[in-house]
């Protein structure tokens, strides 16, 4: 899909631009696993590349793509290095900046709309009155890409004195926060297994004093500019951003463990290549096909989604569903091919600098995420059983 930045600038493919910068951020992924955070420089190239746009309003200068091609940058990205994927997915919460008043987002982005922005939604701090703003305080934990952030964005409860505010229909008054990174406190905390490049620092805010149009509740409430990717229900924007890292993660494994089988002995002495060994055959085949359809129903799901949102009608209860469930299955059946090739490699897979550990640590950290969780297995099947979701995420 060809994209423009605004009318003075020369259009650009983004998923072109996300494949030539593969070959470097794969190269380097064990750089930023030993940094812990993505290189600076790579996030230059990132940001350069229109990563961090995907889901940003053309008028703040973002690319306002489609899903479908929303979820093949990110594959693409993912493919190279979890990480690198991972962080472009975090990043592209700029999409929240079509939740502002118009104004206000432009006040917010100013002059560089390759601004990026991390945060954690969890409600795990507060917002309490102070004349027309809000003084926020909190702690949030798992703020990938902190490192290179120039806006948080927190959850907080907004309290009256000591007691949470109520929003319509009396539910909490949860929202999101939305502050300069400058103002906050990243907390050195991310010492983990998977998805070490990620730099998911916990970040603290210290009585910040912000604007009160600084927040907004995009589960509850209409986005403030009208493009069709915005009339797309809030999680299923987060669906879509997400969607793609486990695919590409999955890809990058199957195509390594292939490249392996056609090398690689596995009998003592060596004897036939992996390659010829009809148990490897018929796994790495189970594996590629479920990785395959599992992407052709992201694809199908998104894309008959977004057709209906471009004809100005609402998505159906049925399309929410396929692409909650499309979301859940992609995550599900990378992370299974991934554990099968990982399991058939043998013991040449588990040094560092090999691509499958890496692969696999990855998958296992990021299919922890709240959104790839049992909860939301257990939404999909209320609605498919014909009861109400009963959650904010549908």
């Amino acid at each position: 899909m060809t994209v423009h930045l605004n009318e003075s600038t020369a259009p650009i493919d983004v998923i072109d631009a996300a494949r030539r910068l593969t070959p470097e951020l794969s190269e380097r992924a064990l750089e930023n696993e030993r940094l812990r955070t993505m290189a600076p420089d790579l996030v230059d190239q990132m940001r350069q590349a229109g990563l961090f746009r995907l889901a940003l309003p053309a008028e703040l200068g973002g690319l306002e793509c489609d899903p479908v091609t929303i979820v093949e940058t990110i594959e693409e990205v993912s493919r190279a290095d979890g990480s690198a994927g991972w962080t472009a997915f975090i990043g592209n919460n700029t999409a929240l900046l079509a939740w502002l008043q118009p104004s206000v987002a432009r006040e917010v982005i100013g002059e560089h709309p390759d601004f990026v922005m991390a945060g954690a939604f969890a409600p795990t701090g507060t917002a309490c009155p102070r004349g027309d703003c809000l003084v926020i305080d909190g702690r949030w934990a798992f703020c990938s890409g902190a490192p290179h952030a120039d806006w948080f964005v927190g959850g907080v409860i907004v309290k009256g004195g000591t007691s949470p505010c109520a929003a319509p229909p009396g539910r909490p008054d949860w929202r999101f926060a939305l502050y300069p990174a400058d103002q906050a406190e990243i907390l050195d905390t991310w010492h983990v297994a998977g998805l070490r490049g990620t730099g998911s620092h916990d970040v603290v805010a210290r009585s910040i004093e912000i604007p009160a149009e600084h927040t907004v509740m995009p589960f509850y409430e209409a986005a403030q500019f009208d493009g069709p990717l915005y009339r797309l229900p809030f999680p299923m924007l987060l669906m879509t951003l997400i969607s793609g890292f486990p695919l590409g993660v999955a890809r990058r494994a199957l195509d390594e463990f292939t490249t392996m089988t056609a090398k690689k002995s596995r009998t003592m002495p060596p004897g036939p290549r992996m390659a010829d060994d009809a148990a490897i055959q018929v796994e790495l085949a189970r594996a590629e096909a479920a990785v395959r359809s599992a992407r052709a129903f992201v694809i199908e799901s998104l894309g008959a989604s977004f057709s209906t949102v471009c004809m100005g009608d609402d998505v159906s209860v049925a399309q929410r569903t396929n692409t909650m469930l499309a979301m859940l299955n992609a995550a599900r059946s990378a992370r299974a091919a991934v554990d099968t090739v990982f399991g058939l490699a043998g013991g040449a897979a588990l040094f560092e600098d090999h691509p499958l550990q890496r692969c696999a640590r990855d998958l296992i950290a990021g299919t922890q995420h709240l959104l790839l969780s049992i909860n939301t297995w257990k939404t999909a099947g209320r609605v498919l059983c014909g009861l109400e979701p009963a959650t904010h995420m549908f």
